[in-house]
């Protein structure tokens, strides 16, 4: 599953994260460009281009639909 995702600060840069590090299974966030980052990685986070939106893939649609409401709040 795909969602795509605007992310406009670092906050919700964290909140990826945190809520990504309570899932099973593998989640990634990819940029306009292509680069692809683990969702549970801070520091693969910040080397994503945040100009554009990005997307948030997974396999787990509830795990997705999770991560992207805990970015939404």
């Amino acid at each position: 599953m795909m969602k795509e995702i605007k992310v406009s600060s670092f906050k919700q840069v964290k909140d990826i994260v945190n809520a990504a590090a309570s899932c099973e299974h593998e989640l990634n966030v990819q940029d306009l460009k292509g680069v692809v980052a683990d969702a549970k990685s801070i520091l693969g986070l910040m080397n994503l281009d945040y100009k554009h939106p990005v997307t948030l893939m997974g396999e787990d649609a509830a795990e997705v639909e999770q991560v992207y409401n805990a970015i939404m709040q």
